[in-house]
């Protein structure tokens, strides 16, 4: 991937690009604006399914203390919650276990942790025909990229009665940080953004419910109705632009 220090020099090419550092006027590493928008996530699922937005006293079980799984904890220990942290860095997790005062689980046994929400951060395809009757968690909201395997085990969570907190929903923080960015930064603003994600998982929920549906397809429904109405608005947006420039050469040709 494109490091911190390579974005450096495409700024200076070009105003085009994103994760930029401080120094330049970004914001730097998007990392802590995925972990929050993950948190927005990991509440409206909470109230969703559990009947509370309130962490406090919840057990969330933590799969990779990466960039946004750490940043996660985090937040996760401000807001009173009981997480249980694994990742295959041993050192790490005992640095994070003894500043935070949380428990642990191999990384073998983190996803069948007895938990209330599971948190993947780490790798990808974790909801698989291995592992998805061991989970013991009521939702599953993480920052983790392509978490089903495939398609059909969000049909088995939906059986299950797992609530799925679809991965490109949940983990946009960051992507909607970027566009706070292309606008002139404000970490105010990047937070109420990030905001937006306990929304967009809300609406995905109602989706699902009134279609029948699992929230993985719920949360394609939502991005074509989404990617229609922008064409839509783009669409008109062009035929205004096309008239006024024809009243304008109308105007000038006079």
């Amino acid at each position: 991937g494109t490091g911190v220090q390579d974005m450096e020099y495409i700024f200076m090419e070009t105003p085009w690009v994103t994760g930029i550092p401080k120094d330049f006027g970004g914001s730097g590493d998007p990392s802590p604006y995925t972990a929050h928008g993950v948190l927005m996530g990991i509440k409206a699922s909470a109230k969703w399914q559990l009947g509370t937005e309130s962490l406090k006293g919840m057990r969330i079980a933590v799969q990779g203390l990466g960039n946004v799984g750490s940043n996660l904890v985090r937040f996760l220990v401000e807001e009173g919650a009981q997480a249980i942290v694994s990742d295959i860095d041993q050192e790490k997790v005992k640095l994070y276990a003894d500043k935070y005062k949380i428990s642990t689980s191999h990384p073998d046994e983190i996803l069948f942790a007895p938990c209330d929400i599971l948190a993947p951060c780490a790798l990808g395809a974790v909801v698989n025909d291995k592992t998805i009757d061991r989970i013991q968690a009521k939702v599953i909201a993480g920052g983790a990229n392509n978490q089903l395997a495939e398609a059909r085990h969000g049909d088995m969570l939906k059986q299950k009665g797992i609530l799925y907190a679809p991965d490109y929903v949940i983990n946009a923080g960051g992507l909607m940080n970027v566009f706070v960015e292309l606008e002139g930064y404000s970490q105010e603003r990047a937070h109420e953004k990030t905001k937006k994600v306990f929304d967009n998982c809300w609406k995905v929920f109602e989706i699902a419910k009134k279609e029948n549906i699992g929230t993985h397809l719920a949360a394609d429904r939502l991005a074509e109705e989404r990617i229609n109405t922008i064409g839509r608005l783009k669409q008109r947006h062009q035929g205004k632009a096309s008239r006024n420039f024809t009243t304008l050469k109308e105007v000038n040709n006079r």
